[in-house]
């Protein structure tokens, strides 16, 4: 089967407390089949009048003994089974999860948030349930059903059993039948759900920005019709479900009546006897659980199939960048250099960088300025080695970034993004998110290069305040310096700052500058802004438009040039004079 070839890592490692569930899974099936024997007999006994009180309780002894005994067994093979179903759901959601790590931006475009999520909870659960209550019911259908059966032929009669099991070949084909239908609306179900975790995450993150626009009805109405669709997809799954017990029900109930009235006639016949018709009506209520099993055990599989496929199909997606075979080692990135570097996104038709060209040496400060959507923060992810570049376009001491092993780049990176990711929690842990082991002394010198010590000073609980999800209750400005004090902490070679100061004001702006400048010399700076005053001091300007180098060098030689860079700077100048 194709979901135990998908698993087969799993049940190799786990073989061993397989075997003992099963095999004790067997054996409760071999001693349930004495207490019906043992019934049929004493009622023999009693019919014939030779039933003893000493007779009666041996027999009552040992089927209570019996009992405790099953119960034992069950105990142990219930742990062990299920146990293997959380410990499979604990080791691919722990797969998932390291491998999302190291999938780049262009994965998460062509997968979203909700499906993801839905991998993560409904499809590990349908997975870790056929681990365990497949396997499970797979047993008790196969040894159960063979054990009853064999018993009934060995003890009871082979006719009797023979005719008692004629409807039974026609629930295997229409349960059979049952499961293709229930794959398909499953795997309908599961994406559907996918969606609406996707609308859900949206929602909650965007809750602001839609009770401003007055949106809350139409939202919630969006919602309750994708909401609508998830549950009559998975009612669509549900109503095949309700029909494989009926059905089995149906036909051990016809199984019974042709049990108990061709049973009655061999009485009559004196080819059993009365115990003997009660003892296989026993068995044959037995068989009802197997025949139950198999139905189960057919829709159990048909969704862990199913999730098991789409889990695979994300497993499968490799990540855009990968390591060299044999990395360069390199200590300290003593210079940075592009050559004609030119990018284009994996789902854009035009490129994004072209002929991208510099030479940044280590300590010095490169600005990046341009328009809005000119290609800033595009070039500083051809630093981050987020998505691949042509071979020999972008150099790190002198050695193509392409033979330079991938966590080497990330260890020699500090980044503050445009969109600052916080987390639930105090604004120290926030700011050591690099850097877990900081002292307090490094986080607070972090803080003051970051000019946020006054704001934290007039918090409930300074460093150990919680921001809440996503830093809810920090202004832009705040969350921005709080970014810049988490990558200053890591005191990284290289800092990337894309327009990372655009929420605080001039006076703050040049504090932060002017404590970067200090605590960060003889190490390198690039810096993405539309405030100009934020790259002055740089070594080396980029003017970006259209993704091309529409004019560079330093300040002074763009305010000689007389382009786009001088009539920015004139107007910033003038705006701020006049706030002032």
């Amino acid at each position: 089967m194709s979901f135990v070839a998908r698993l087969q890592w799993f049940f190799k490692a786990r073989w061993g407390s397989y075997a003992i569930a099963i095999s004790l899974m067997t054996a409760v099936s071999l001693l349930t089949t004495i207490p019906p024997k043992m019934i049929g007999n004493t009622v023999d006994h009693i019919r014939q009048g030779n039933l003893t009180s000493g007779g009666l309780n041996e027999t009552v002894l040992l089927l209570v003994g019996l009992a405790l005994l099953l119960y034992g067994m069950v105990y142990i093979w219930i742990t062990t089974l299920f146990g293997n179903s959380a410990l499979i759901e604990k080791l691919l959601r722990g797969r998932l999860l390291a491998h999302l790590t190291k999938m780049k931006p262009a994965f998460f475009q062509r997968n979203s948030t909700g499906q993801l999520m839905a991998l993560a909870t409904n499809d590990i659960l349908a997975i870790g349930q056929t681990s365990g209550y497949g396997v499970m019911t797979l047993v008790n259908t196969l040894v159960g059903a063979s054990v009853v059966i064999v018993t009934m032929i060995s003890f009871i009669s082979f006719k009797l059993m023979l005719a008692a099991l004629i409807p039974l070949p026609f629930l295997v084909v229409v349960i059979s039948s049952l499961g293709k239908k229930v794959r398909s609306r499953f795997l309908a179900a599961q994406a559907s759900f996918g969606k609406m975790n996707d609308h859900a995450l949206e929602s909650i993150s965007g809750i602001r920005v839609i009770r401003s626009y007055v949106q809350e009805e139409h939202d919630l109405n969006a919602f309750d019709t994708m909401t609508s669709e998830v549950r009559d997809k998975n009612k669509r799954v549900s109503i095949l479900n309700a029909l494989f017990q009926p059905l089995i029900s149906l036909i051990v109930g016809i199984s019974y009546s042709i049990g108990i009235g061709y049973g009655s006639y061999l009485v009559f016949q004196h080819e059993i006897t009365l115990g003997q018709l009660i003892s296989f009506n026993i068995y044959l209520g037995m068989l009802i659980w197997p025949m139950i099993s198999f139905g189960e055990f057919i829709n159990v599989l048909q969704r862990g199939s199913a999730s098991a496929d789409r889990l695979e199909t994300a497993l499968a997606q490799k990540a855009d960048l990968e390591d060299p075979v044999e990395p360069t080692v390199i200590e300290i990135p003593s210079r940075i250099e592009m050559k004609r570097l030119s990018f284009t996104y994996p789902t854009a038709n035009h490129p994004s960088l072209t002929d991208i060209s510099f030479r940044l040496e280590r300590g010095e400060t490169l600005g990046i300025v341009g328009k809005t959507g000119s290609g800033k923060s595009t070039l500083l992810k051809q630093l981050l080695r987020q998505y691949p570049v042509d071979d020999n376009r972008l150099f790190v001491a002198d050695i193509p970034v392409e033979h330079i092993a991938l966590d080497q780049m990330k260890r020699w990176v500090a980044y503050v993004p445009q969109e600052h990711l916080l987390l639930s929690k105090s604004i120290r842990d926030n700011i050591a998110l690099g850097k877990p082991d900081a002292t307090l002394a490094e986080v607070e010198r972090a803080v003051e290069m970051a000019s946020f010590t006054s704001d934290i000073a007039q918090m409930p609980e300074g460093l150990e305040t919680v921001v809440g999800e996503n830093g809810v209750m920090l202004s832009g400005g705040q969350k921005q310096r709080l970014a810049i004090a988490r990558a200053l902490l890591v005191d990284a070679e290289i800092l990337l700052l894309d327009d990372s100061l655009s929420a605080v004001d001039a006076r703050t702006e040049n504090r932060i500058l002017h404590h970067i400048r200090q605590a960060r010399a003889g190490r390198t700076t690039v810096i993405t802004t539309h405030r100009l005053s934020a790259v002055s001091h740089a070594n080396w300007i980029l003017v970006l438009e259209n993704g091309r180098v529409l004019e560079e060098g330093t300040h002074e030689e763009l305010m000689l040039l007389g382009g786009w860079y001088k009539e920015q700077w004139e107007r910033q100048q003038m705006e701020a004079s006049l706030e002032e």
